[in-house]
């Protein structure tokens, strides 16, 4: 598995990804909303691709054409974020457990009390308190 995928994307990825995103939900041609926005095709484009660092007043321009506020875009590209940095960190977890190096906390082996020992660890554990995220790790496993 290339690990370069599961590299955290930067801000303006994040936020292209999140127009996008919006854009074909509404099933709006990309020609048709950078005309709204007052700005080229090839710039929303490059825009969408994370190819290009836009200024506040583009992003509310092309955020507007699609129905958002520069708020609901910054949210949702900061959920994105949150989420590549999860998968990411999972993936590193996992890539220690195929290499057989222990996980912080955990003695892989059996436990003094003959549990899985990476169900004590906090990425397994049901305790949502217990996870760097607040979630439980099957939740995110799930909703991944």
């Amino acid at each position: 598995m290339d690990a370069s995928k599961h590299t955290p994307p930067l801000w303006r990825e994040a936020v292209g990804e999140a127009l996008r995103d919006q854009r074909h939900e509404l099933g709006r041609r990309l020609v048709d909303v950078a005309g709204d926005a007052g700005v080229s095709p090839q710039y929303l484009s490059e825009l969408e691709r994370g190819l290009k660092d836009p200024s506040s007043e583009m992003l509310d321009a092309v955020a507007g054409a699609l129905g958002l506020d520069t708020a609901e875009l910054g949210f949702r590209a900061a959920a994105r974020l949150r989420r590549a940095a999860r998968e990411a960190e999972l993936f590193s977890l996992a890539a220690a457990v195929r290499r057989g190096d222990a996980l912080p906390g955990v003695a892989l082996g059996p436990s003094a009390a003959g549990t899985d020992p990476l169900l004590e660890h906090p990425l397994g554990s049901a305790d949502p308190a217990a996870t760097p995220w607040g979630g439980a790790g099957e939740a995110f496993l799930l909703a991944a």
